[in-house]
């Protein structure tokens, strides 16, 4: 459709573009439903106008030990007929055609013409109207990436950060290095010291093997805070017996051992009787299911990027604050599904609450180097919304068909 070229069927005048708009300043618009994001015919004050996937392709850099496949995440940015844009993360690796899909295909034609400040309503609307797909999975992973990108509209709109436009908040936060999962134990013993020796005070392990975990722990030494993420590999039974010998590594809380993950009252016998606090969440999906699983573990981990953005992250953080549970946000990628987490945590967060920083030697990150921890710590972005945009560079050089 060439919105330009349209005739007004009530004027008879040509409508301008969304774009001759923007820049005339002109406020009457309206966008059509019936058309991909991206129609446009005019409708009273600001709508969303386009939505734009970007799917990354970031390989490991040369020499960084065993051969990885490239790292796949996939970017989102909302822009409105005035011109405001902002960018949400959704969950991607294998999945990121398929999320791209659901964005492009499901979500954008939803969207098309709506009120970009009406978050909550409208990510509601999209979610009753998407429900025959589920409440999990590739459909909430795509709509998590435009809640996040209207929030950063939201911010930028109102001239503030995303963390005071919830309340304000700390200007810097603890992180922890999640390293990648390495396997042999010398392997391990290097990832821990490279992390280490970068100033942070607490690494998180994605490992099985004992022997690896105990390598981890001598190389950290004692005033190291360890974790350890095994990401749902056994029976109950089977993490009883594995947490008995996990147990003398003194690790601060062991995540996802169960399979399935919703296994909320295993996961509940499992913190009661192994000696170790359980941590999970970043394949939870609802609240509802946020609050059966508050019951059972120490540290809930929603993932912003896999269970709604930042409209579902408060709620859960308002839910644990509830229940006496401490909130650490799933953030094992470097885009706005980081950024989210940062503000809200920033703003919504107990003083024991942490970021995780994935500690991977990738070829570049998103934020480029204007988002790196310090020393273990993450500075809050003070510039309005998330407070950064994707580095273009980055989007151009990796940008994956």
């Amino acid at each position: 459709m060439a919105a330009a070229a349209a005739t007004s069927r009530e004027t008879g005048r040509r409508r301008p573009s969304a774009a001759t708009a923007v820049t005339a300043h002109v406020r009457r618009y309206r966008l059509t439903g019936a058309a991909r994001a991206g129609d446009s015919q005019w409708v009273d004050a600001d709508a969303i106008a386009r939505i734009e996937t970007f799917p990354l392709r970031i390989p490991f850099r040369a020499g960084a030990g065993e051969a990885r496949p490239p790292v796949d995440s996939l970017l989102v940015k909302v822009t409105t007929v005035q011109g405001h844009e902002g960018w949400g993360e959704a969950f991607g690796f294998e999945a990121t055609p398929v999320t791209r899909r659901a964005v492009e295909d499901l979500i954008a034609p939803l969207c098309a013409g709506q009120d970009p400040a009406q978050i909550g309503p409208l990510m509601r609307q999209v979610q009753e109207k998407l429900q025959v797909f589920g409440r999990g999975g590739a459909v909430i992973h795509a709509l998590s990436a435009v809640d996040t990108a209207l929030w950063d509209i939201a911010g930028k709109t109102a001239g503030m950060p995303l963390h005071q436009l919830l309340g304000g908040g700390a200007a810097s936060l603890p992180c922890y290095a999640s390293l990648d999962p390495y396997g042999s134990p010398a392997a391990v013993r290097a990832g821990v010291r490279r992390a280490v020796d970068g100033g942070f005070t607490a690494v998180k392990l994605h490992e099985r093997e004992v022997a690896a975990v105990r390598a981890a722990r001598e190389e950290a030494g004692q005033d190291t805070a360890l974790m350890l993420d095994v990401n749902c590999p056994w029976t109950l039974g089977q993490a009883m017996a594995m947490a008995e010998q996990l147990r003398e590594s003194r690790l601060r809380w062991l995540e996802e051992p169960l399979w399935p993950p919703e296994d909320y009252e295993g996961l509940a016998r499992l913190r009661a009787g192994c000696g170790i606090p359980v941590a999970a969440g970043e394949n939870t999906a609802t609240l509802l299911d946020f609050g059966r699983l508050m019951g059972a573990v120490d540290f809930v981990q929603p993932s912003p990027a896999k269970m709604g953005g930042v409209t579902e992250l408060c709620k859960v953080f308002h839910l644990a604050a509830a229940r006496g549970v401490t909130v650490m946000p799933h953030t094992f990628y470097h885009g706005p599904g980081l950024l989210a987490a940062v503000h809200v945590t920033a703003a919504l967060g107990p003083a024991d609450s942490m970021i995780e920083w994935r500690y991977s030697d990738l070829e570049a990150w998103a934020y480029g180097p204007a988002l790196m921890p310090e020393r273990g710590r993450i500075e809050v972005p003070r510039r309005p919304g998330l407070g950064i945009d994707p580095d273009p560079g980055v989007l151009r050089r990796f940008r994956a068909p």
